[in-house]
């Protein structure tokens, strides 16, 4: 009878333990960032063994140091360093769960790569080849945003700045066992803002404080004005949401009870004890099976609800993009000259006005791009997703036939080269605009880098890519383009370049190897165009011509780089100015690995707290060992001519005048 009990209880408890694992699943918030700098391992080495030995330890910790882990194991060059870190409001048994959930989603989503991080609802745990304990880091990152808007936006994020600003304070002040802050605040009529920041306990006050000011900015760049956000970055997170999500912190540990008597032993038959044990055990189980049946069904049926809207959704929202080819025709004055706005490589562009009213430039493709009509519109719809206020938003596309057309935002001032490039209109930008300007060029560039669902390295980012509203303000275009055209592309090299020289990254312009540091590059030669007035090509001083960045070492060497500021810049702050240029020179540096990130470069902009590293020498200086006769032989700024290309290495070079871009999901 025992057995037969033992049996049915074990079968009782299969059951609940299979089901279990069904409603739970992986977390639909995890994220992860496999970071391809850092390189791979190879299995079954000794790298491999350490880091499952990190794993092992990660996923048998007994004690809970207020969620905060630093691991290692082995020895340089294969030493694997880790830290683990939970949510400051979750507990021993939840940390550890988590945890194990994502050693797991890590090992399947970043095989072989030796530095990972992966963030999850109420952990986050990271990995890497080098020392990662006591450094602030903001990238990579993730964002993670709820698609619903508030219902009064300014009430709203006022509340939450101000809600950031004391929990950042808070979090940052906190000691060395956790850095941790959660709190609410009304923001209107019926509305409240639930707030959550964390840093990793190893930083400073200091440092805590400059990386929440990071994962602050990250809001205005993926999620300002939604109900909710997850701003992630590998030392530091919060989160918003617009209904309560998180606990009370976990107190400090409580003493050891004190010994309590024990309790009199129980009258009764041990029959009787028996019986009614089996009996509870019993109705238990049963009645946890059928309430996790019942919410298994509740959840497939509403989960199958969620994708048939989503994909109906889809479906909208591609046809919403879609603009009929007649009305195109008619909004450009079919295509006439007169509202021709330039030419490029893979087509002209035209000023069009729709019946509505709106402006827009057309983009009218010249060539096929290869793809099939349902991957062109699916391609179109991610571009389409990519918004921020710093890029050129994609309005929509038609098909008609082998037409294929891309309806822009129209950007009334034209693009930032036609000022800082003409001896009138460059007056019209003083030093604060230029400011302005370099700062949102570097907030859309780390949109694209880092905050976006996919990740995106431009390859031909110059000034004449840069286009200026009614207000100044910088807006990035023609990115987005290699899902559009180029589909023999690998994550880090091409056989193909497409670019500008003097705007190109050396490693780039001579082995086709492109990364996020490509565009950092072409970014630092903007500030000093923007600094100096000049083109990268020939700066003028008197009489002598030279390379912007051999003219801007050969100051920054001397200590006059005051020499380098455009002379129509009467006013403004010369540390501003300087500053700017030493940023430019860290930017294209000939050594890629010493180049910051975007998300570096805007926290040195923002921050004069901040001390700035020296630079070392730039690309294409003359005395450059990747290849000092480049910009003399070829033209430092010049496309290369079909005769030129024919001579380089077997690195095609393209002619056209677009930009192409690279897309990965994030």
């Amino acid at each position: 009878m025992a057995m037969g009990f033992s049996r049915v209880l074990l079968l009782f408890y299969s059951v609940l333990l299979f089901l279990a694992t069904l409603t739970l699943g992986a977390d639909p918030f995890f994220q992860a960032r496999c970071v391809n700098t850092a390189g791979n391992y190879t299995a079954n080495s000794t790298y491999q063994n350490n880091l499952d030995n990190i794993f092992s330890q990660v996923t048998s910790l007994t004690e809970f140091n207020y969620g905060f882990h630093n691991l290692s194991s082995g020895q340089n060059p294969n030493k694997v360093n880790a830290i683990a870190l939970c949510r400051g409001d979750t507990n021993l048994d939840n940390c550890n769960s988590c945890l194990n959930e994502t050693v797991s989603e890590l090992r399947q989503r970043c095989p072989l790569y030796k530095e990972v991080v992966g963030w999850s609802e109420f952990c986050m745990l990271r990995y890497a080849n080098r020392d990662i304990l006591g450094e602030m880091e903001v990238s990579p990152s993730a964002c993670l945003l709820n698609t619903q808007d508030v219902t009064n936006a300014d009430q709203f994020n006022q509340a939450l700045e101000n809600l950031l600003n004391n929990l950042s304070s808070q979090a940052a002040a906190e000691g060395p066992l956790r850095k941790y802050a959660a709190d609410n605040l009304t923001a209107g009529v019926f509305q409240t803002v639930y707030t959550m920041v964390q840093c990793t306990p190893d930083l400073s006050e200091q440092e805590c404080g400059e990386c929440l000011t990071v994962v602050k900015n990250g809001i205005g760049n993926c999620c300002l004005g939604k109900r909710g956000c997850r701003v992630l970055r590998p030392s530091c997170f919060l989160r918003f949401e617009s209904s309560p999500f998180f606990e009370t912190p976990v107190p400090l540990p409580s003493p050891p009870p004190s010994p309590t008597t024990p309790p009199p032993p129980a009258t009764g038959g041990k029959g009787n004890n028996t019986t009614r044990t089996i009996i509870i055990v019993v109705a238990s189980v049963v009645g946890v099976v059928i309430l996790i049946t019942i919410s298994i069904c509740i959840f497939l049926r509403a989960r199958k609800n969620w994708e048939k809207v989503e994909t109906v959704d889809e479906i909208i929202r591609v046809e919403s993009l879609q603009f009929d080819f007649a009305t195109i025709r008619v909004a450009t004055d079919n295509f006439s000259d007169a509202n021709k706005l330039g030419q490029g490589g893979f087509g002209a562009v035209y000023k069009g006005l729709l019946p509505d009213g709106q402006e827009v430039a057309v983009k009218r493709l010249s060539t096929d791009s290869g793809q099939g009509e349902v991957e062109f519109k699916n391609e179109v719809l991610l571009v389409a997703k990519l918004q921020h206020r710093n890029l050129v938003r994609l309005l929509g596309f038609c098909l008609e036939g082998r037409e294929r057309l891309l309806i822009y935002e129209f950007v009334p001032n034209a693009s930032l080269d036609h000022f800082i490039f003409d001896q009138v209109k460059r007056i019209q930008l003083d030093w604060e605009r230029r400011y302005k300007i370099i700062g949102g060029i570097a907030r859309g560039l780390l949109y694209l880098h880092e905050d976006s669902r996919l990740r995106i390295i431009h390859r031909d980012l110059k000034a004449s890519n840069i286009l200026l509203d009614a207000e100044m303000i910088p807006k990035i275009a023609d990115f987005g383009m290699a899902r559009l055209f180029v589909r023999d592309e690998t994550q880090g090299n091409t056989s193909r370049i497409v670019g500008t020289y003097g705007y190109m990254a050396p490693e780039y312009a001579m082995h086709g190897q492109f990364s996020v540091k490509s565009d950092v590059f072409s970014f630092g030669v903007i500030i000093l165009e923007i600094i100096s007035g000049q083109k990268n090509n020939c700066f003028r001083k008197g009489e002598t011509v030279e390379d912007l960045l051999s003219y801007a070492w050969k100051n920054w060497r001397e200590g006059t780089a005051l020499n380098l500021i455009d002379p129509t810049l009467r006013d403004g702050s010369r540390n501003e100015m300087l500053r700017c240029i030493h940023i430019g020179l860290l930017c294209v540096q000939e050594n890629v690995a010493n180049r910051p990130t975007m998300a570096t470069v805007v926290l040195m902009l923002n921050s004069f707290s901040i001390s700035l590293p020296l630079p070392s020498q730039p690309a294409f200086f003359i005395h450059s060992n990747i290849d000092s006769d480049m910009s003399s032989s070829r033209g430092y700024n010049s496309r290369m001519s079909e005769s030129e290309q024919s001579k380089s290495e077997s690195i095609p070079l393209s002619m056209n005048e677009a930009s192409i871009t690279e897309l990965y999901p994030r």
